[in-house]
């Protein structure tokens, strides 16, 4: 490959294209050449979740290919090529074999989904939906399943098992935590939103952990850490994202939570940057839609005009469930949470804010139902609150 002096971008993700966009709206003319693992089709990520609901295929999911995706960005991009190491001192990375110089890299490699080790000659037919070639797979394998069985509540947990409920099947939803979106939301928040979905056909199997899948005739039976044996088609795990650092690491940037990166994206080697599921910004990741337009906006200035720190305003989460329209921002500091609700702990119209202990400033905030109009007056009281 000939030597460049080009924005290299790893990854054809939200990220990465974002951040191509973004920069040629500032620079018209300044080279980017993209590099992407995949066939580098565009496609929005979140609508994997709920694209049963929409009654949409995969191959109707990619927006536009990479040819396409290459013209509208005045960029090269290269598909089905993997980046086998990074060499800071030369500015180059290393992509089948060969070297490619750049001016400056941005590391957009995204995440792997996790999984947890269990036994059984089922657990390696365990399917995770990270790419849409990973979706086009479970699709493929739920034409023949009248029940799937979803490891793990979080927010994409919860929204598969919504969208396939919604669409006639069967589905256990499973989850160590006493109440599904535990790491976003108090336990009462949770309760009310498995309340929903078991309302609409999901079954929740909360408090125990999945140990064991064996396969069976009719597809494979799934033993929990409580006893229960549960029956599915199909098994799916979506209990979060795991940063890909490896590649970061082999090249000695620094890693913590992801690709440690400042406020600018920076990384710890000049002129390498991160942003997205990979990196922790100020050392903290946040894999959500929001958080990754606006470092994908400021990162665009900071390589073509001057460097931009990210300041995230307050970014609400939206988790994608008919049962219970719900909407989330996680306080930063711990608080004390208050609940409002017209009939108890109700998934209707849910209102629960979180205060500071000392001097009731909003911190954050869940809304579930009818509550969440009151989104913008919320998020309006948290931008008036002083630091």
């Amino acid at each position: 490959m000939e030597t460049t002096d080009a924005i290299v971008i790893v990854g054809t993700g939200l990220a990465g294209y974002t951040v191509a966009r973004e920069v040629r709206k500032l620079d018209a003319n300044v080279p980017i050449v993209l590099i992407s693992e995949s066939d580098g089709c565009f496609y929005s990520k979140p609508t994997l979740s709920n694209a049963l609901a929409m009654k949409k295929q995969p191959t109707e999911l990619a927006l536009f290919d990479a040819s396409t995706m290459a013209m509208q960005l005045n960029a090269c991009v290269l598909t089905h090529r993997s980046v086998e190491r990074i060499v800071p001192d030369s500015r180059e990375i290393v992509v089948g074999g060969e070297p490619l110089s750049y001016a400056r890299l941005v590391l957009a490699i995204g995440a792997d989904a996790r999984r947890v080790p269990m036994q059984g000659d089922g657990a390696s037919d365990v399917l995770s939906v990270n790419s849409l070639a990973d979706y086009a797979r479970f699709r493929e394998r739920l034409q023949s399943a009248q029940s799937v069985a979803i490891l793990g509540a979080g927010l994409i947990g919860c929204e598969f098992a919504n969208d396939l409920a919604l669409a006639g099947y069967r589905v256990s939803l499973i989850d160590p935590a006493a109440a599904p979106l535990s790491r976003l939301v108090p336990e009462p928040v949770g309760a009310a939103l498995a309340a929903a979905l078991e309302r609409h056909g999901v079954r929740a199997h909360l408090g125990t952990s999945v140990t064991a899948i064996t396969r069976s005739e009719q597809g494979y039976q799934l033993s929990c850490s409580d006893g229960e044996r549960l029956a599915a088609d199909l098994v799916v795990s979506a209990i979060g994202l795991a940063p890909r650092t490896a590649l970061a690491a082999d090249a000695g940037l620094a890693i913590e939570n992801g690709i440690r990166t400042d406020a600018w994206c920076r990384t710890s080697a000049a002129d390498i940057y991160a942003l997205g599921d990979c990196a922790a910004i100020d050392g903290k990741a946040q894999p959500y839609v929001l958080p990754i337009m606006h470092a994908a906006r400021a990162l665009a200035r900071t390589l073509t005009v001057e460097p931009t720190r990210v300041d995230f305003p307050v970014m609400p989460i939206t988790v994608k469930v008919p049962a219970a329209p719900t909407i989330i921002v996680p306080p930063a500091e711990a608080g004390e949470w208050l609940f409002e609700s017209a009939d108890g702990v109700s998934p209707d119209r849910l209102r629960a804010v979180c205060e500071h202990p000392l001097d009731r400033r909003l911190l954050g905030f869940a809304l579930l139902g009818e509550a969440t109009t009151a989104k913008a007056e919320l998020i309006k009281a948290m931008m008036a609150a002083p630091a």
